[in-house]
């Protein structure tokens, strides 16, 4: 099971400094890093050290995978944040638990002896807010519904439809709102009723930069989300 590590990457580069050197190579058999435009040296540096480095052309971090999905050569993929928020040897677990027979597994900030230190009150209620409306709304029993770093089978992304874009969504990324297919994702697994597993695992706080995700814009379309799911996509 051949896997595929993909590091969305924004003027990360005092992140990707202190966590890419952790990240072992016999974890991956492909790591693609799907930069936005960075002006700070995160793509020089990603290319001096080797690793093969997409700059999209669109805004938003969907297009982005969007654009560079047909690189892909793994049966799994492992979308990981190098800001700090993802932890690397979390990786060999989340592909172990995949080899379980999983669709999906996540990495869960939530679950039971995890935590994040990177939330504040508002991003806290946010996340809880939108993981239980998803466990209600579509019989799910996520502990984490939104986070990034997650392993899921590369065929997923055709067979739910996340990669054909709604309006809205479209609109969003247009307008610089940062919301990724993740919670698109953990709602279709749930809707199609595939084979999802959660393991623990903490959430650092940010290395160096700032939070790219504004809470009130990205909450009003992860809201259109839920209900384009609802209503819509079936």
């Amino acid at each position: 099971m051949k896997t595929t590590l993909i590091l969305p990457t924004l003027n990360e580069l005092g992140g990707m400094k202190e966590i890419m050197p952790k990240i072992k190579k016999e974890w991956y058999d492909q790591l693609i890093i799907v930069d936005g435009g960075s002006t700070d040296g995160t793509i020089e540096y990603a290319k001096e050290n080797g690793y093969l480095v997409y700059v999209q052309k669109g805004k938003g971090l969907r297009q982005g995978l969007r654009e560079m999905w047909g690189m892909v050569e793994g049966d799994i993929v492992i979308t990981f944040s190098p800001d700090g928020n993802s932890i690397p040897e979390l990786i060999p677990p989340l592909i172990e638990k995949m080899r379980q027979g999983y669709d999906m597994v996540i990495v869960s900030r939530y679950a039971k002896g995890a935590k994040s230190y990177d939330d504040d009150w508002l991003t806290r209620f946010g996340n809880w807010m939108f993981t239980t409306m998803i466990n209600l709304l579509f019989r799910a029993h996520y502990y984490d519904a939104l986070v990034i770093f997650r392993a899921y089978k590369t065929d997923l992304i055709e067979r739910l439809d996340i990669n054909k874009e709604a309006k809205f969504l479209k609109a969003a990324e247009r307008a610089g709102i940062l919301i990724g297919w993740e919670p698109q994702l953990s709602i279709r697994c749930a809707k199609r009723k595939l084979k999802v597993a959660e393991i623990p695992g903490d959430e650092p706080a940010r290395i160096h930069g700032h939070r790219k995700m504004r809470p009130f814009q990205s909450g009003s379309v992860m809201l259109a989300q839920i209900l384009y799911e609802i209503f819509v996509w079936r």
